[in-house]
């Protein structure tokens, strides 16, 4: 089922799982691709990745998507002390 655009939820048995994933990658080419499948364990789900920055990390027994961290200049704002924290810092040197 289509739950959105490009988003598919369902329960199939793990050989389609895996023929879907094999078609998933075919169509997808220079793509990403994610999927989360259910799993016996204490978490219950897995995750898939395809050419996405994002990756699954084991953090003490659960999997978890750690996304890396991006530069703060990246989306425009500028490094270093705010105008708030200079105006704090002089106050406490006088």
């Amino acid at each position: 089922m289509e739950i959105s655009p490009g988003v598919f939820v369902g329960a199939v048995p793990a050989r389609v799982r895996e023929q879907l994933w094999e078609r998933v990658l075919d169509l997808s080419k220079d793509g990403r691709a994610v999927m989360v499948h259910s799993v016996r364990g204490e978490q219950r789900l897995a995750f898939r990745i395809h050419r996405h920055e994002w990756e699954p990390v084991d953090f003490d027994g659960i999997e978890l998507i750690r996304r890396p961290t991006a530069p703060a200049a990246r989306y425009g704002m500028r490094q270093g002390w705010s105008s708030a924290s200079k105006y704090r810092r002089a106050a406490r040197r006088k």
